[in-house]
């Protein structure tokens, strides 16, 4: 398992996501997943609010293969934002990225629903597609889940879409407190390490500095670190900055510049620069997105 999936499991087994998902379902009658960008499986799969009609079209083969070539798709569009897909049983799945930074690390994915009402009528197309796709199984089982797809409004449905991207944006923001969090049992020199990075932040640090205070070679200390935090000793800093920052932009008194350097850029366009790739936005835009909230 690499980081990131490491990480989005971190996510789906946190409190803040599994309440949301549940309230989600409870609110909406909609199923919700937290999946990797390369999942190869099909959305939403044991869900207690999946579509029957995709249930049954789960367990076969054939079929299969043509929802999972649906899921691609709707990766592909979700890149940079929610993305919509319909499949050919006229049924629609939506996805949204989570990121960590300027990274897709997941997607938050609803959907299986149809924006028109089923009818004996609409179901004649669908039909004819499982018969080309040789889809094996009792027509008429295939017709009445079909039948019972849940029918939600446009508007409605757009709704719900939008929950998803503001929870996204929370999600997000918990990644990067993870990403910096260590997940496993550290050696007390790592534990030291990152008590004194904390202590010393608005300092002009080095990794050097660091081994000398925690009594290790600069080589085994980059080595270890890297293997118990999961970052290299400068994204970690930077991260650490930029959870410091986010505190102090809460302040409207205290300007970007002076937030820069408190937390320990030299320079405000590093400090820019540095927040952006973490956060995904500029400070200033940050700070705009809290005053609104």
């Amino acid at each position: 398992m690499n980081s990131k999936d490491s990480l989005l499991e971190t996510l789906a087994h946190s409190k803040i996501y599994q309440e949301y998902e549940r309230a989600f379902g409870d609110a909406t009658g909609l199923p919700l997943t937290l999946r990797t960008p390369d999942a190869w499986q099909v959305a939403q799969r044991d869900n207690v609010h999946q579509n029957p009609f995709c249930a049954l079209m789960a367990s076969q083969s054939r079929s299969c293969a043509a929802c999972l070539q649906v899921q691609q798709e709707l990766s592909n569009q979700a890149c940079s934002g929610p993305a919509t897909t319909t499949c050919f049983a006229g049924l629609c799945d939506s996805a949204v990225p989570v990121k960590l930074g300027d990274q897709t690390i997941g997607y938050l994915q609803t959907g299986q629903v149809t924006l028109r009402k089923p009818t004996k009528t609409g179901f004649n197309k669908v039909r004819a597609k499982l018969d080309a796709l040789k889809v094996p199984g009792d027509r008429e089982a295939y017709e009445k889940a079909w039948l019972e797809s849940q029918h939600v409004g446009r508007k409605q449905y757009d709704g719900a879409v939008q929950l998803l991207n503001n929870f996204a944006d929370q999600l997000s923001a918990a990644s990067n407190q993870i990403a910096i969090r260590q997940a496993n049992t550290e050696p007390p020199a790592i534990t030291r390490a990152k008590a004194f990075i904390a202590e010393n932040l608005s300092e002009d640090l080095s990794l050097g500095d660091v081994a000398r205070a925690v009594n290790m070679s600069r080589f085994y200390f980059c080595k270890s670190f890297r293997k118990h935090t999961g970052l290299n000793f400068t994204d970690f800093v930077a991260r650490l900055r930029v959870e410091r920052a986010k505190e102090l932009l809460l302040n409207p008194n205290l300007r970007v510049s002076e937030i820069a350097y408190e937390v320990g850029f030299q320079s405000l366009t590093h400090f820019n620069r540095v927040f952006r790739r973490v956060v995904g936005k500029s400070p200033t835009a940050y700070r705009g997105k809290l005053a609104v909230g």
